[in-house]
């Protein structure tokens, strides 16, 4: 059985199954964010099943500064580690290591930093990254790529470009090598690669075709949602899709709203994650069928009705507006718990509606309903 199946499309939206070694993930999905194998909000993975979860996303460069990946490993790898038996994916660690901005320093061989935790100098290239993603044994591992800023200079970003598509090439060739050994954490790992380019749309069309060439189970489009429109975004993903092999999942990292979500799914994408739902829950911020709504706010104050009436996650379930604005008005920890819990269930419940509609035919009245309304305040 391949890896990946496309079940179905519906212009160029698509449906299908990524087959893991820890289970089987229907698409299009949202992965929820787990950096420090720990949803931020006191959301446990115990707790994952009941809100939806399929995919789990973990942070390799904080996981590399601490606990340590070698702890991980020797403690059974990050699925035991933090008690979840479904799909993980770990991200390369570029991201945050980009972001340090002054503390790095690029070259062929990798990136020299600074931990941020310690300040002690660290080093990291691709067979770095692969190492640390085999000792965590997550089933998705990212390549080891640049995320450039944008706007950026035209000459910088294909260097960039250039430099990531060789970074990858030995990403392979260390991913080909570490799954095989002896006591591989998870043998059945999988290597996505990403397409870099910002946003010059020929820079982009010759990486992907140049990654696409590598033949890699699957395939990333990142460095978006960095500071460019949502058109120029859309956009993007536009020129790159084309190119992008049809039977290989399609992830499009860091994005997004959830208007975001539904706009990419239609331009051809699979997979998705987001500090979104959980960072605005734990500011208040909630998502339902008719919008954002701050539950700070007074209107709340008496208000009895559950956050979502159409919602049928624990919070909505069992607790009112009423009652979650006054433990955020009480600074209670349980106010962030259970606003992080009914957003990564929107979230999830979202991606089934979504799959739903793709499963029917009906994508497209379902885009058309929801884009307009989902993004707005309350």
């Amino acid at each position: 059985m391949p890896e990946y199946q496309l079940l179905k499309t519906e212009g160029h939206a698509r449906r299908g199954i990524l087959h893991t070694a820890h289970g089987s993930i229907q698409t299009p999905v949202f992965m929820n964010v787990a950096t420090q194998a720990a949803i931020k909000g006191a959301v446990a993975a115990s707790d994952l099943p009941t809100l939806n979860c399929q995919v789990a996303l973990a942070n390799t460069y904080h996981l590399h500064v601490r606990p340590g990946d070698e702890l991980i490993r020797e403690l059974g790898g990050l699925h035991r580690f933090m008690n979840w038996n479904g799909p993980i994916l770990t991200d390369s660690g570029g991201f945050q290591i980009f972001s340090l901005a002054g503390l790095r320093k690029i070259r062929e061989e990798g990136v020299s930093f600074h931990s941020h935790v310690d300040g002690k100098k660290l080093f990291m290239g691709p067979e770095e990254s692969m190492r640390i993603q085999a000792n965590l044994g997550s089933d998705i591992a990212m390549a080891f790529d640049e995320c450039v800023k944008i706007p950026s200079p035209r000459k910088y970003v294909e260097e960039s470009a250039d430099r990531t598509f060789r970074w990858l090439q030995r990403c392979k060739a260390s991913w080909l090598q570490l799954r095989f050994e002896e006591h591989a954490v998870n043998p059945g790992q999988m290597l996505f690669g990403i397409n870099q380019g910002a946003v010059y749309h020929d820079i982009r069309l010759e990486h992907m075709k140049r990654i696409a060439e590598l033949d890699l189970p699957g395939y990333a489009i990142g460095g978006l949602a960095v500071g460019e429109t949502h058109s120029e975004m859309y956009d993007t993903i536009e020129v790159v899709e084309e190119w992008m092999p049809k039977d290989r999942p399609r992830y499009l990292m860091g994005v997004g709203t959830p208007v975001n979500i539904i706009e990419s799914v239609a331009r051809g994408v699979d997979f998705f994650d987001c500090v979104m739902p959980a960072r605005n829950g734990r500011h208040g911020h909630l998502f339902t069928k008719d919008g954002v709504l701050n539950i700070r706010n007074e209107k709340y104050a008496k208000d009895q009705q559950p956050i979502d009436s159409g919602c049928s996650c624990p919070v909505c379930r069992n607790y009112s507006r009423a009652y979650l604005r006054h433990l955020f008005q009480a600074k209670e920890m349980l106010s962030m718990r259970l606003a992080v819990m009914h957003n990564l269930h929107f979230y999830n419940q979202l991606m089934e509606e979504i799959r739903t509609a793709l499963d029917t035919g009906t994508f497209e009245q379902y885009r058309r309903t929801y884009s307009n309304i989902l993004d707005n305040r309350i």
